[in-house]
């Protein structure tokens, strides 16, 4: 399967900032530093950026890269000790939590999009991937245009179904949208036959798959409905003195071994709790975001 194609996307650089770190500024830093909490967003079931195991652990790619943002962040407040709150979003929730301060810092699997930064704002690109769609194997679909006439899900308050929609309103494919809640939602309807695909970023549906009881059920098209988009974790806007420090954590796990070590783990090995394994190696889009971090801008 192909989970990316091949994409030219324009990068804005930025060096990181030095950050002054007196107890006065103010901000997400400020607050932290009278609180000695991080509030830290997370999905319950989004492997393997961020879920959450039987135990009640919080797991993920995602959440490697902001537990070790917060420790930055302690040593650059000075801190002996920062406690980290885990919060749960949901594609739904997520940026009005962001927005009203609930959520420190979003780390999941969202897509930075310019529609979301006069929301929000975003990291460096931590991952890229593509729109695609996920059906049942049994029905044969690989195109788009083979989705006409048929039902087809997606979660609200994601950029997929607003690709979705658009697509169908392009090409006139009569497509009934059914909106959800939540990605396991929308899988639940394909695995029940309610809804012939499930369109969403492409390693998110390779993950509910592989971690379904027969995952050779499912297939995944090699038709996209995007251009490969970036990843970012997601903070509030306005705020350059904690974005300073993000940037300036991620830039240094990018550009050393440890980037490479994460995604051995969480992309190419064995993942709890049940051993899934997408054996997604790193394409050399993604390489060149980790060598090079810089704000995205498409």
């Amino acid at each position: 399967m192909r989970f990316f194609m091949p994409c030219l996307f324009l990068l804005t650089s930025l060096a990181p900032n030095n950050v002054s770190h007196a107890a006065g500024d103010a901000g997400t830093l400020e607050r932290i530093t009278k609180s000695g909490k991080i509030r830290i967003g997370y999905r319950e079931a989004e492997p393997p950026f961020s879920y959450q195991l039987p135990d009640g652990k919080i797991v993920g790619f995602s959440t490697d890269l902001c537990q070790t943002i917060a420790d930055d962040v302690r040593k650059e407040l000075g801190l002996n000790k920062l406690d980290i709150d885990y919060v749960k979003a949901t594609p739904a929730t997520r940026f009005i939590l962001v927005k009203t301060g609930q959520i420190d810092l979003e780390c999941a699997a969202t897509t930075n999009t310019a529609e979301r930064r006069k929301m929000v704002d975003f990291s460096y690109p931590n991952f890229m991937t593509a729109t695609q769609f996920l059906s049942r194997s049994a029905d044969h679909l690989k195109t788009i245009s083979d989705l006409a006439g048929r039902s087809v899900t997606s979660a609200s308050g994601t950029v997929n179904i607003e690709q979705l929609n658009a697509v169908n309103r392009q090409k006139g494919l009569n497509i009934s949208v059914m909106p959800t809640k939540t990605n396991e939602e929308s899988f639940e309807l394909v695995a029940s036959g309610k809804a012939s695909a499930f369109v969403m970023d492409g390693i998110l549906l390779a993950a509910l798959a592989a971690t379904s009881e027969n995952p050779d059920l499912y297939s995944l098209s090699e038709d996209t409905l995007s251009a490969p988009e970036p990843y970012g974790l997601m903070f509030r806007r306005d705020d350059p003195a904690f974005k300073a420090v993000v940037n300036t954590s991620l830039r240094r796990i990018f550009t050393s071994k440890t980037i490479n070590d994460l995604y051995t783990k969480w992309f190419t090995s064995p993942i709890p709790p049940n051993g899934m394994n997408l054996k997604l190696p790193m394409t050399s889009t993604l390489r060149q975001a980790y060598d090079n971090p810089s704000e995205y801008q498409e």
